[in-house]
């Protein structure tokens, strides 16, 4: 039977918020409240706590409240959602120049709740209906095009339109490989910042 994705309960509208918290981060650096160092060590940091969360979910057993808030019934034996949401943040952030990784990291953070509160309950592996795309893809634009036209100018924007785009398909479908839902938490920051990256290569401008 395919994994079917949760409606929007109580605690799906808390997992939206705590989804959106996690856009302070590259917001802070893009305010000056932050260097990128500190931002990629707060990300390696973050990391490291929510991998000892799981190990102690997954492999101790311990089933604290908290658990109840940021995990959905289809991730109790697997790699919950919000931590595949921190280690894709991380990734983008070490790999990829700031002007890059920041709009695959916002349009993690601030795309893909406002998809979620539009779209409704459906099957995992169910591509989502053509308005709630449309709605992520204009969002990933509204947080990329910002940090991007500084950068390349017009190449800068048509950036920001491709990693959209990037973004919103891999925000369409979550498949499901052996019985495993691959959670797009894990595919919007890199398949953003690819696509981002490889019009910036295009325009002449370095993107790692």
């Amino acid at each position: 039977m395919r994994p079917r994705l949760s409606s929007l309960s109580k605690s799906e509208v808390k997992r939206r918020l705590v989804h959106v918290s996690g856009a302070t981060v590259p917001l802070a650096y893009l305010l000056g409240v932050i260097s990128w160092r500190q931002l990629t060590l707060l990300m390696v940091l973050f990391s490291a706590v929510v991998s000892v969360l799981e190990f102690l979910r997954l492999r101790v057993g311990l089933d604290w409240a908290i658990y109840d808030e940021l995990t959905r019934s289809y991730e109790q034996t697997n790699l919950a959602g919000y931590a595949l949401y921190v280690y894709s943040m991380t990734a983008v952030a070490l790999v990829f120049e700031p002007y890059v990784a920041v709009p695959g990291m916002l349009m993690l953070a601030v795309g893909d709740p406002v998809s979620g509160l539009l779209g409704r309950t459906r099957e995992a592996d169910e591509f989502k209906q053509l308005g709630t795309l449309a709605a992520m893809f204009l969002v990933c634009l509204a947080v990329s095009a910002p940090v991007l036209y500084p950068v390349a100018g017009v190449g800068g924007l048509l950036a920001a339109v491709a990693g959209s785009a990037g973004a919103t398909v891999a925000d369409g479908m979550k498949p499901v490989v052996r019985g495993y839902v691959i959670d797009d938490n894990a595919s919007i920051p890199p398949a953003a910042c690819l696509a981002i990256a490889a019009v910036l290569w295009v325009v002449g401008v370095s993107a790692v």
